[in-house]
């Protein structure tokens, strides 16, 4: 049997069995689904894009993969220079993975690592904040704040080497007064905070924090596996406040085939830039670099360039508030709107057992975790397409 993420084998229901994919639409062997999740968040051009196709597939003919120790090839050569010129300031030095979570991590060690390569092994701390979700591998468990994923840490006990903060500018300073000269960053996901419950938070809060980060020498990484490629009505939330890091994955190739980034400035690159074995990012996994994820990526970032996509954003935000102004139902706590991400947060997650398959027998695939009814839909989707999505939300609460 297979291990699936996030489900207790024994009791749940079977998955639903893909048999193709088009557009916005997974199709099973009774059924035509719009994906309004977009695959977690990462496909952001649909499902089987022709040059999406293309594009991979002219690079299998040459190679599909080549190790980037001792060895380059142009994909990776020609990804690092676009993203170089993609992204705002100077984020010029991308460390290539396979995975948003790997991608942290590598942040994580380059953060603690830049300051050891200083003589400062005194800055073990991370300043991460509360409700925080970063992936599964146990440097990001340990830097997010979510018992719902993380519970096996309970094992160590409390970590001593995060501090956790809510999303507030008074919380914020005073963990800069008491403990800057043990911080190494500040990780945060930049006004959404995914898996943690779609909570969405002020930019004033992240203006501060690169004031903070600037005036006491601290590294600011920004998560954007969730928020980058405009999720957030921004292209990167990097370009209102720029980090020292920025973690890029899921849309990066279009959710076509994993692969991320660890973007560092100049400043976290000359940190380890250096005639020493001892300064060098010991680092390397197996697939970072990989030649299709790079040409997948290089056609995602063209694509999202040359047809607006963020045009496409506004649009799909500006039909979300449409149809969702003035509903409230009494199980509904919040709605909560941010570009292309909208939630329904519920009082009890318990409400929301049984959607899953009320929205299957509608025509949607949704996914609901913890009390939270939401979707990320692919920015190709049309309105009509969109309006379904919402009124197969709303009418789950017009049942009771």
């Amino acid at each position: 049997m297979i291990w699936y993420p996030y489900q207790q084998l024994k009791t749940m229901a079977d998955p639903y069995l893909i048999t193709d994919a088009q557009g916005v639409y997974l199709h099973t062997p009774d059924r035509k689904l719009i994906d309004s999740v977009s695959s977690w968040w990462s496909v952001i051009h649909g499902y089987k894009h022709p040059e999406l196709n293309r594009a991979i597939i002219g690079q299998v003919e040459k190679f599909s993969h080549v190790m980037l120790g001792g060895l380059t090839h142009q994909p990776a050569l020609r990804l690092a220079e676009k993203l170089r010129q993609f992204l705002p300031g100077d984020l010029d030095h991308p460390f290539f993975s396979d995975s948003g979570s790997v991608a942290v991590e590598v942040a994580l060690k380059m953060a603690l690592q830049y300051y050891m390569n200083r003589g400062e092994s005194q800055r073990t701390l991370i300043l991460a904040l509360e409700h925080a979700y970063h992936g599964d591998t146990f440097k990001t468990m340990e830097a997010g704040d979510d018992e719902d994923y993380h519970f096996v840490l309970q094992a160590y006990g409390p970590s001593p080497h995060v501090v956790h903060i809510p999303t507030t500018i008074p919380a914020l300073e005073e963990a800069f007064r008491r403990y800057h000269h043990q911080f190494n960053c500040l990780l945060v996901e930049p006004l959404l905070q995914g898996a943690g419950g779609m909570r969405m938070y002020d930019v004033a809060f992240l203006h501060r924090a690169r004031e903070l980060c600037d005036q006491y020498d601290v590294l600011l990484i920004f998560d954007e596996v969730a928020t980058g490629f405009g999720r957030t009505g921004h292209r990167f939330v990097a370009d209102l406040v720029l980090p020292d890091i920025l973690v890029l994955g899921k849309a990066l190739t279009g959710g076509y085939i994993g692969h991320a980034a660890t973007v560092a400035n100049q400043k976290v690159f000359d940190g380890f830039y250096d005639d020493s074995p001892h300064h060098a990012l010991m680092h390397g996994p197996t697939f970072m670099g990989n030649a299709l994820a790079c040409c997948a990526a290089l056609k995602s970032i063209e694509l999202f360039e040359t047809q607006d996509y963020m045009a496409k954003i506004r649009r799909i935000e500006a039909i979300t508030r449409r149809e969702m102004a003035g509903f409230s139902h009494p199980l509904v706590k919040e709605v909560r709107i941010l570009g292309g991400c909208v939630c329904l947060e519920v009082h009890d997650a318990r409400s929301l057992a049984g959607y899953q398959q009320f929205a299957y027998e509608r025509g949607v695939f949704s996914r609901p975790f913890l009390n939270c009814l939401y979707a990320m839909v692919p920015y190709i989707i049309t309105e009509e397409e969109l309006v379904t999505v919402l009124t197969t939300m709303k009418d789950w609460f017009a049942r009771t």
